[in-house]
């Protein structure tokens, strides 16, 4: 089932660390012209979860944040901390990465954890990003990031990393 929203036209499929997911999403947002699915995939480490956008394979094993984040490099995609201040995220050890961005507005952590990542990402100058992190379709677009980009996965990627994001509640 695709899950459809007035306003968000962009949404990144992040599963734990497995891209199938994405690529029946992929598939279903075909029909949705106006609606673009960015690929990509939630990876466990053994210091927190790290997101990693536009790529629709897996990095090789064994994961580290730096694995990642090199791995990316390479392939053009774009790497943030997750949930850095909640279950699996990383905390301040994410200032050890050299990560694209921040995830300072997740829909399933509390306030306060959410105002330490915004202090996190400010402190190593890095964008914000925001994230539902649903696992069902009722935690869907619980927050949602305004880009100031065009509908592809290329131009999304681009404005991520230069800061033309604003994370935020939806209404």
């Amino acid at each position: 089932m695709l899950s459809a929203h007035s306003f968000i036209k962009v949404a990144a499929v992040t599963d734990h660390d497995s891209i199938r997911g994405c690529h029946a999403t992929v598939e279903l947002a075909k029909a949705y012209p106006d609606t673009l699915i960015i690929p990509g995939v939630e990876i466990t480490t053994d210091k927190g979860d790290v997101l990693v956008w536009g790529v629709e394979e897996l990095p090789p094993k064994p994961w580290s944040p730096e694995s990642i984040v090199d791995f990316a490099k390479d392939v053009g995609a774009v790497t943030a901390v997750a949930h850095p201040y909640r279950e699996y995220g990383m905390g301040d050890l994410a200032r050890n990465y050299k990560f694209d961005a921040v995830e300072v507005l997740n829909g399933n952590s509390s306030s306060s954890a959410n105002n330490e990542a915004k202090a996190l990402a400010k402190s190593m100058h890095l964008p914000g990003t925001a994230g539902s992190d649903a696992h069902q379709v009722s935690e869907l677009f619980k927050v949602n990031a305004k880009i100031d980009a065009d509908l592809s996965v290329e131009s999304v990627l681009k404005a991520i990393k230069m800061g033309s994001i604003s994370p935020q509640l939806t209404r």
